[in-house]
């Protein structure tokens, strides 16, 4: 069964860096789409961050734009999110999500992986 799980996260002091990671547990055969979401701490909602397709065709947050990057290393079917200039707001717990290739039939699995907790303060 596949899984996907993120890591990377921890404690930053505003205008700092972080990179995220996202994997699969199991042997895949390729990544069709990937996002990165969050959910700021007392909030229910999960919110899109970043997004990328199979085509490499990318979307942000707005209040993302310009200081994060959504990227996939298909040689080790990875998916990054690069964050930069952190600030206080970007405080959440970071999910990816995606669509994998996990049987060389071409057979797809979507799903979430478990949180990663990213804390901005001084």
């Amino acid at each position: 069964q596949v899984q996907l799980v993120a890591s990377g996260g921890g404690f930053v002091q505003p205008g700092g860096s972080l990179t995220l990671s996202c994997a699969a547990t199991t042997t895949i055969f390729g990544i069709n789409d990937m996002a990165w979401y969050r959910q700021p701490p007392e909030n229910q909602r999960r919110d899109l961050v970043a997004e990328i397709t199979q085509g490499g065709r990318t979307n942000y947050a707005d209040s993302v734009k310009g200081r994060f990057t959504i990227s996939v290393d298909n040689t080790k079917n990875m998916v990054y999110l690069q964050m930069s200039n952190l600030k206080p707001e970007d405080t959440a717990v970071y999910y990816c999500r995606g669509t994998v290739v996990y049987h060389e039939s071409g057979a797809t699995w979507w799903g979430w992986s478990q949180g990663t907790q990213v804390t901005v303060s001084s």
